[in-house]
């Protein structure tokens, strides 16, 4: 009964993946598109960039453009009151009706509206590039599932060959034993060994299942709906471009002059230098230039006798026009100024060391990359070498065994070695992959762009 059970779980999962085969598949790149277009972690990102540009527009405005209020009051009194034409008192109800407009601008603020500017200019450029850093790092991420998924998945076509080798093997081991050529010790080996392989597949086909749950999540595609991906990468005999030529210097200046986060940190310390340099300036004097405009309307409702000036008359004989200018100078606001300067002197020298250490950390992650590369690529030459090897000794073993010559157990041997050399082959191909990429993006190519 068991054995019932874990041949139709190896079944189900096969057909499983006959149908994601029968879909039409996507490459990396696909997904990777997908990914990022779909991604929250790069929409929120879209909105900071977009309140980063905002706040870029309200800077410029505010420093070059004045800002322009209007007005307008209504009152209605009783009693004695001061009328506005004789300027005497007088027991009688008024209605008053004000209109005024101004603005003002400041000439001079100590260069803040200036390096608000740059702040601002700094900060969407930094967001512009907290973008492309999002979207790297899902794509990273994506291409290490993807390559999972296909680990996976030619996991268990191999184990799926190794089944059908091994069934083959005892079906072979049942004969032989009905003919008298080995005892039935040898063939409860080999059933030993059929039940091995078997379980082998049934976990390969689970960890294929959760890897492809991961690609998923990452991709945001909906988990009610089948996945097929492109494992046509897998088919390659030799890798012929197992030699480069870049440098690690090289490749680091791509770095330092194309990568996100160091662009993030530079901007870092842009803005804190400004900012140091806006707070130095509060001890600068404050010009601002300011005018404006008003009139009134004013009618005494009941008195007797009285025949108030049309209203636009009276908007027009009551306007008046004014224009100031004003400056304050900082003396003592409590050392604010000074705490401030000292504040961000600190900011500023924290962000340049952040910024420096960043630099640090790219020259270390792509000298290691680029050694991690060409060890994956030496790697791989040493699998091909040794799976070639490796299938050639079990065929030689597959042979003496349906003869004979040798034991289950010494099959069974060759068996597993040439399982663990596909398998490490794959492993190191994959790895090459991955590996050549992130060198790539070191080198200034993007990954959607590879």
């Amino acid at each position: 009964m068991k054995k019932i059970t874990i041949v139709s779980a190896i079944a189900l999962s096969f057909l499983s993946l006959q149908h994601l085969m029968a879909q039409e598949t996507m490459t990396l790149n696909e997904c990777m598109n997908h990914a990022v277009n779909n991604a929250i972690k790069v929409k929120m990102q879209e909105l900071e960039t977009d309140d980063a540009s905002v706040a870029r527009r309200d800077a410029i405005l505010q420093a070059f453009t004045p800002a322009v209020e209007a007005g307008s009051s209504a009152q209605l009194s009783f009693g004695r009151t001061i009328n506005p034409e004789t300027n005497t008192y007088v027991t009688s109800a008024t209605f008053g009706n004000n209109y005024s407009l101004n603005g003002g601008i400041y000439l001079f603020n100590g260069f803040s509206s200036v390096n608000n500017i740059k702040i601002s200019r700094t900060a969407l450029k930094m967001g512009v590039r907290k973008e492309e850093l999002a979207k790297d790092e899902i794509c990273l991420a994506t291409m290490q599932a993807y390559y999972n998924v296909v680990y996976y998945q030619q996991l268990a076509s191999i184990l799926e060959e190794q089944v059908n080798t091994a069934q083959a093997a005892l079906t072979l081991a049942a004969r032989q034993e009905e003919l008298g050529q080995k005892g039935h010790a040898d063939v409860v080996e080999m059933e030993a060994e059929l039940a091995d392989r078997e379980y082998r597949l049934v976990t390969a086909r689970n960890q294929h299942a959760d890897a492809v749950i991961t690609l998923k999540d990452l991709m945001f595609w909906p988990m009610d709906q089948d996945l097929a991906i492109d494992t046509s990468m897998t088919d390659v005999d030799e890798i012929s471009f197992l030699s480069y030529s870049d440098e690690v210097e090289n490749v680091t200046d791509n770095a330092i002059s194309n990568h996100p986060s160091i662009a993030i940190a530079k901007g870092n310390m842009e803005k804190a230098r400004y900012e140091l340099s806006t707070a130095r300036w509060k001890f600068a004097p404050n010009l601002y230039l300011s005018s404006g405009w008003s009139t009134s309307y004013y009618t005494y409702p009941g008195q007797e006798g009285y025949v108030p000036l049309p209203f636009w008359n009276q908007l027009k004989n009551n306007q008046g026009e004014w224009i100031g200018l004003s400056l304050s100078i900082p003396i003592y606001n409590r050392l604010y100024n000074h705490s401030q300067i000292r504040r961000k002197k600190n900011a500023y020298a924290r962000a340049s060391l952040e910024y420096e250490q960043k630099k640090r950390d790219i020259e270390a992650e792509v000298a290691r990359a680029i050694q991690d590369r060409d060890g994956s690529a030496a790697s791989f030459r040493q699998a091909e070498r040794r799976a070639s090897v490796q299938e050639e000794a079990y065929v030689l073993n597959m042979r003496k065994f349906e003869q004979g010559l040798i034991s289950p157990i010494d099959f069974q041997k060759a068996s597993d070695n040439w399982l663990e050399a596909k398998t490490a082959r794959l492993d190191a191909l994959l790895k090459f992959y991955i590996r050549r990429s992130v060198v790539d993006y070191y080198n200034g190519i993007s990954y959607l762009a590879q």
